[in-house]
């Protein structure tokens, strides 16, 4: 994969563990494309905002491409956003299966966005349980570990190559974004969905 695209999900996966620059926490952004030109990247967020954000050159756009469970096995590291219930129980929103390049990126087990009182465990996965509610895998990491139900039907994807012209009108994005003093945004990362697949994280 390229350096650069590498470099940008590894950006993406440590916003996950909070690791990134945490005096100025970047932004997440979810929505979908409203344009794209002259590097400037207008999106209209799913909270309703419609966000103008500066997209320089050196920031690469990648995507991402359904894998199947089969995919994960012992000892692959995953990202995986869960919802907690209230005897503990975690089950997966998604999961992100890291390339062997990316292994131990923003490792830990963390507070997540994606809806309220979401959690993101990056870990390796130790073992497997099939259940009735679904595939239990055991996480580890550093730290700790747990164990997380993957549900039938949910998103499992990782990560594959894009590029600018992938950011047309309509299409679903998910953006780092680092917000300065006079509130100009700058993307420092972006994630395009693209032949049907929408960035689940």
């Amino acid at each position: 994969m390229h350096r650069r695209l590498m470099l940008g999900f590894a950006l993406l996966a440590g916003v996950a563990a909070g690791t990134v620059e945490a005096q100025t926490p970047p932004i997440r952004v979810r929505g979908t494309v409203a344009s794209f030109a002259d590097g400037v990247l207008n999106v209209n967020s799913r909270d309703g905002q419609k966000l103008e954000i500066m997209l320089p050159d050196a920031v690469a756009v990648g995507t991402l491409k359904k894998v199947e469970l089969s995919a994960i096995t012992p000892g692959s590291f995953i990202g995986t956003a869960t919802r907690v219930a209230a005897d503990g129980t975690q089950t997966a929103i998604e999961v992100f299966v890291f390339p062997e390049a990316m292994r131990g990126t923003g490792e830990g087990h963390h507070p997540w966005d994606l809806e309220p009182g979401s959690m993101m465990t990056n870990g390796t996965v130790k073992g497997e349980v099939t259940g009735t509610a679904g595939h239990e895998l055991s996480i580890a990491y550093k730290d700790g570990d747990t164990k997380v139900i993957v549900p039938p039907g949910i998103p499992i994807v990782t990560p594959a190559p894009a590029s600018r012209a992938d950011l047309k009108p309509g299409a679903p994005v998910f953006v780092v974004v680092k917000k300065d003093e006079a509130g100009k945004m700058t993307a420092a990362a972006v994630r395009v969905g693209t032949n049907g697949v929408a960035p689940p994280m």
